[in-house]
């Protein structure tokens, strides 16, 4: 009957830290949030246009490294680039605070115990990303560019396009940086009860199937040694996502609470 009467009165007291806020109230703190998101974008995109001409070599390097660079075939082509790729590299530089500004948005609607997943929540987004995106310009584009170019495309003239190189270059590191967001896909499906670790290690054979599907997609080299190397990271991060699921299913969570 305690532990009873000490549970509710910790809902209550969880519950009374939640603010009540009109339409209103909640459309101006929208509007408050998405300004400063905007601010901070525009911040990280005049830095990264400072850098510009870095940027441009940080990005044709796995074409340098074989002797190509990219052609324009119009005349607003660099501008397009610097524009485009300023903007990505600003997202990215803005995406902490701009998440904090999410988090800020969101707050007043979490219970205390929420709130402590938050700061790791912020760093393990914006790193995973990161590792993704790291991982994608080290190892995938330099292999692709290789295997692409000089293998398949050896007996032919080569003219790479700012819009053709851009577009893949872009598809594949964003691409990856969001495959590397699994485990925190994994992790707000599970603290929403929609998945659990017995689920995810009972079709552990279909997530295999998907990820070597993706790595076999994503691989420059047709060798299942190469396909293998690729695979493995997304393996790992899927078992990490099992872990959190085991960690943050509301079941759990309630039997935690309860031996407390």
């Amino acid at each position: 009957m305690a532990d009873l009467i000490d549970s509710v009165r910790t809902g209550l007291s969880d519950r009374a830290e939640l603010p009540g806020m009109s339409l209103m109230e909640h459309l101006d703190e929208l509007r408050k949030r998405l300004i400063r998101s905007v601010i901070y974008l525009l911040l990280g995109f005049i830095v990264a246009f400072v850098f510009r001409i870095r940027l441009v070599t940080f990005i044709q390097k796995p074409l340098l490294d074989i002797g190509l660079t990219m052609t324009m075939t119009h005349p607003t082509d660099a501008i397009n680039f610097f524009i485009t790729t300023s903007l990505l590299a600003g997202a990215i530089l803005a995406s902490p605070f701009i998440l904090y500004q999410i988090w800020l948005f969101i707050s007043p609607g979490m219970y205390a115990n929420e709130k402590r997943y938050v700061v790791p929540f912020m760093f393990t987004t914006v790193g995973l990303f990161l590792a993704g995106a790291w991982f994608g310009y080290r190892w995938v584009l330099p292999g692709a560019m290789v295997v692409l170019i000089q293998d398949f495309g050896k007996n032919f003239t080569h003219m790479i396009t700012i819009e053709d190189y851009t577009g893949f270059f872009l598809s594949v590191i964003l691409g990856l940086g969001i495959c590397f967001e699994l485990p925190v896909l994994i992790f707000f499906l599970a603290f929403f009860g929609i998945v659990d670790a017995k689920f995810l290690l009972k079709h552990v054979r279909y997530a295999i199937l998907i990820i070597f599907i993706i790595a076999a997609i994503i691989c420059p080299s047709p060798e299942p040694v190469a396909m293998c190397l690729f695979a493995s990271p997304m393996l790992a991060l899927y078992m990490i996502g099992v872990l959190a699921a085991h960690l943050v299913h509301p079941d759990r969570r309630k039997k935690r609470e309860k031996t407390a």
